[in-house]
């Protein structure tokens, strides 16, 4: 098989995974859910493949702190950060964006530890309010666009899951408080439909659209 061929056949492959998820997330969505394709460890040729589908959103891991500093040299197109997970990082994030002269602000989701779990990253519940107070009031360069969590392991296969349970709890009861719609981001390839069906506004999903991650030639 040539390379060309190759590359096709890849992208058919793509195309067809794309489309089935995008179906199942019309299906289960309880509001307007966006979709972000995640594609960590993959070529860049299977993001260009999902573009040229059409697709818009994506997602990669490891944005956050490290890249604070090179926000508008490598990534001029970034649109939102998942992953703040307290005043610090919220500020560090607001800083370089404001130096980095950007005219539009960067949408911000706070990440909050639903599950409980010790080496889970995220704010604990009790301190989300004034974590997102925080944002709105003194992050000039942030919108705070809502809260986001991963949910447990363990519970990723119980219906109703009760971490994504947890998240839309907390997204109600933040919202009143703080009188600004929310969204909250949760769900991945292995529970992103009931997510979808609890209330999620935005699942990320990656194997299931191009294939499980290979981390032979990375750290």
């Amino acid at each position: 098989m040539t390379d060309s061929e190759s590359s096709q056949l890849r992208e058919r492959e793509i195309r067809k995974n794309l489309s089935e998820v995008l179906e199942i997330v019309n299906q289960k969505k309880q509001r307007d859910a966006r979709l972000v394709v995640v594609s960590k460890t993959k070529p860049a040729s299977d993001i260009l493949h999902a573009y040229n589908a059409g697709h818009r959103h994506f997602g990669e891991n490891y944005v956050g702190t490290r890249a604070c500093g090179k926000i508008k040299r490598e990534i001029p197109n970034l649109w939102a950060v998942e992953t703040i997970d307290g005043q610090a990082k919220a500020k560090k994030m607001n800083d370089a964006w404001v130096a980095a002269g950007n005219k539009n602000t960067l949408n911000a989701y706070v990440q909050v530890n639903t599950s409980g779990e010790a080496n889970k990253g995220g704010v604990e519940p009790q301190d989300l309010i004034k974590t997102l107070e925080y944002i709105r009031d003194s992050c000039s360069g942030l919108n705070l666009k809502g809260i986001m969590t991963i949910g447990s392991i363990e519970n990723s296969g119980t219906i109703p899951n009760p971490d994504f349970l947890k998240a839309s709890e907390l997204r109600g009861l933040c919202q009143q408080e703080l009188d600004i719609p929310l969204e909250v981001s949760m769900g991945m390839s292995d529970d992103f439909e009931h997510a979808l069906e609890v209330g999620s506004d935005s699942v990320r999903v990656g194997s299931k659209i191009v294939g499980k991650r290979n981390y032979s030639k990375h750290e």
